[in-house]
């Protein structure tokens, strides 16, 4: 294993960290993922992921669990300031992983379970959908032009680690869903039976639109059936986010029902 110490704020390697650390689509040119704090990079580790290089403060790594020191074949010590400087949180991990990032070869599966992602914008709802979806067994998400970079930090946070657990293709177009070759569902205020009331067919794709457009035309044309939310306390309507976890439950037990 290979350790190297860097405290130089102008070294290209950290350089490169601050930038996958701090803006949303650098993981797309510079071809890496950055994991801060132990629980995304136990969950990589879970699911059989491993780093290219582990990065470790100062004070950190004299008492960094075997695990942690032995998961990468390269080792990086920043100093405790130099790591804080990096950070993208209002209080630093002491540990992070990084990871290669090839989801632009990420090619679509037919036939699975499939969340369908059409613009939507706040990188929290985006990261608590794949934690639904995972949840579901929806294993595919397939992310529209204009939504929130999966693979961004604050989707990753929120995300709490379901993003190993999913097959993730970006920059779709709405053409690529017929691709799926599975039914897709979308919700309405207005049209299709209640979900507690309706027969949704497994497996499926359901579409979940943008905050506050929905989703767009091209999206809704190919919808082959409406459902809507029964909402008894009043209100206009749910975050997406919400929504997207009602759906997706309701479609994963009526699945289980029908496959007995």
């Amino acid at each position: 294993m290979k350790v190297l110490e860097i405290s130089s704020r102008d070294n290209g390697f950290v350089k490169d960290l601050r930038r996958l650390a701090r803006e949303a689509g650098a993981y797309r040119r510079l071809g890496y993922l950055w994991l801060e704090g132990d629980h995304l990079c136990r969950a990589a580790l879970a699911r059989g992921i491993r780093p290219n290089t582990a990065v470790f403060s100062a004070s950190f790594w004299s008492q960094t669990p075997v695990e942690w020191a032995q998961a990468a074949t390269k080792v990086v010590v920043l100093s405790d300031a130099l790591f804080a400087d990096i950070s993208g949180l209002e209080s630093p991990a002491r540990m992070g992983f990084i990871l290669p990032w090839s989801g632009q070869d990420a090619a679509l599966h037919p036939g699975v379970p499939t969340l369908v992602l059409d613009r939507v914008q706040d990188a929290g709802n985006v990261g608590a959908m794949l934690r639904s979806a995972s949840a579901f067994g929806f294993a595919q998400v397939l992310a529209l032009k204009g939504t929130a970079a999966l693979w961004s930090q604050k989707v990753l946070r929120s995300g709490m680690g379901a993003h190993f657990g999913l097959h993730l293709v970006e920059s779709a177009t709405a053409a690529d869903i017929a691709r799926l070759n599975l039914p897709l569902l979308a919700t309405s205020s207005h049209q299709g039976a209640f979900i507690h009331q309706a027969d949704l067919p497994w497996p499926c794709a359901w579409a979940m639109g943008h905050e506050g457009q929905g989703v767009g035309a091209e999206v809704a044309r190919q919808a082959s059936q409406w459902v809507r939310i029964a909402q008894p306390g009043g209100e206009e309507s749910l975050n997406v986010a919400a929504a997207a976890a009602i759906c997706l439950h309701a479609s994963a037990v009526q699945g289980m029902n029908k496959r007995g």
